[in-house]
């Protein structure tokens, strides 16, 4: 792995494994809704044919959505999916795939919806850091062939694993569950680089990737975190000034630079407590912290628990 990919290095670090759980056909009048998930569970859906009106019930934005659409909500949101005519639904038929997903369908009579529904989870605890990186939600498009070529490889390679997504759930394969749970990973970050190439990604971990002028100051806290790093230290390696890297930093993950270094130090810091023995001083050190004090502030900070209570829960869950 390249030290300049710091995305990989962020995704190994927190983890992203990925569910398909529905496959859904069809014809309005339809409506589905899911309810707020856990904070380590962001919902999926992708629009493969016809067109869906989403409402994100927690933000009150409400979103049309096409063929080829994909639609992430990092912040979990209670949400609804409907054909926006204002008809009733007409009743789903539901059944349990071979490979393990539902299936379903109804007996409307307007034009037919195909849609793919599951879910990312984010290894315990840091879901709740990423969602402090993505917007509540998030739209990108997997584009027609003529599309991707003027709009950037990650849009080509998201529809073409979107297509992957489809064959693979229609057929109901042996296998098809690990096959397409391990696609809805890479959906995840491939979803990132495409919004970062469409020049319109909101203030978060999606506009930082597509933005390559900060990519050295990211990798130098990812190879190194328990570095003192200081803001001029960074900007300089950027080569820019202190006011501007902080303020173009700012702009592109909404959140400072001393910020994203101190959730890299927590994260590092959750996976050390779980799965070494290293004492509690040992892994403050490790992440850059001398006070063993401040460590255990920082920590409980971010991560909602003191690193003792969250080594125990980590032990008695594994």
């Amino acid at each position: 792995m390249s030290e300049n990919d710091w995305l990989s290095h962020f995704l190994q670090l927190i983890t992203v494994t990925g569910q398909l759980e529905v496959r859904c056909t069809y014809s309005g009048p339809w409506r589905v809704a899911w309810s707020q998930t856990a904070a380590h569970e962001i919902p999926y859906h992708i629009v493969l044919n016809g067109r869906a009106v989403l409402e994100d019930l927690q933000t009150q934005v409400t979103r049309e959505l096409a063929g080829g659409d994909i639609v992430l909500l990092p912040h979990g949101s209670a949400h609804v999916l409907h054909d926006g005519s204002g008809r009733a639904p007409a009743p789903n038929r539901n059944r349990r795939g071979a490979a393990g997903w539902m299936v379903s369908a109804n007996d409307g009579e307007d034009a037919p919806l195909e849609l793919l529904c599951g879910r990312l989870f984010v290894e315990h605890p840091h879901g709740q850091i990423l969602r402090d990186y993505l917007p509540a939600n998030l739209v990108v498009r997997a584009m027609s062939s003529h599309e991707e070529k003027a709009n950037g490889l990650a849009s080509s390679r998201l529809a073409s694993l979107v297509s992957l997504m489809r064959i693979e759930a229609a057929g109901e394969k042996p296998g098809g569950s690990l096959i397409l749970n391990a696609f809805s990973s890479a959906l995840f970050t491939l979803a990132l680089r495409t919004a970062s190439e469409s020049g319109q990604a909101p203030p978060g971990l999606s506009s930082l990737v597509g933005d390559p002028r900060l990519t050295p100051a990211i990798s130098a806290m990812f190879a190194d975190p328990a570095h003192a790093w200081t803001l001029s230290e960074l900007a300089g390696l950027c080569g820019v000034s202190r006011d501007t890297f902080i303020r173009h930093f700012h702009d592109k993950l909404g959140r400072s630079a001393v910020g994203l270094l101190a959730d890299i130090r927590m994260s590092l810091a959750a996976n050390r407590l779980k799965n070494t023995a290293m004492s509690a001083a040992e892994v403050a050190g490790s992440v850059g912290y001398r006070s063993l004090v401040a460590f255990r502030r920082v920590f409980t900070g971010r991560i909602g628990m003191t690193p003792m209570q969250w080594r125990r829960l980590a032990h008695e869950a594994g």
